[in-house]
């Protein structure tokens, strides 16, 4: 084999760095002002990485939107309770 040539019998196909535990490795499509304003937010913090905010984005949205959902179902539940004690 010359020193221009690879050997590929032992490679392996799909992605360089394996996903870890837990992650799971797919497409998006981001607005481009949305994707620069995280990448500006990490660079503004001194490093990080731009995914894990936006990780870290999605749960903290995740958490209020059940905050939310479960307020509204205590209201109700009163409402509902008040109304029939009547």
């Amino acid at each position: 084999m010359s020193e221009n040539e690879y050997d590929f019998d032992n490679a392996k196909q799909g992605a360089v760095a394996s996903t870890p535990p837990g992650k799971t490795r797919i497409t998006i499509r981001i607005d481009t002002d949305v994707l620069n304003w995280f990448r500006r937010q990490v660079h503004e913090a001194g490093g990080g990485n731009y995914q894990t905010l936006i990780n870290e984005a999605l749960r903290e949205y995740i958490r209020a939107r059940d905050g939310i959902l479960e307020d509204t179902l205590r209201k109700v539940i009163r409402e509902e309770l008040k109304a029939n004690i009547k």
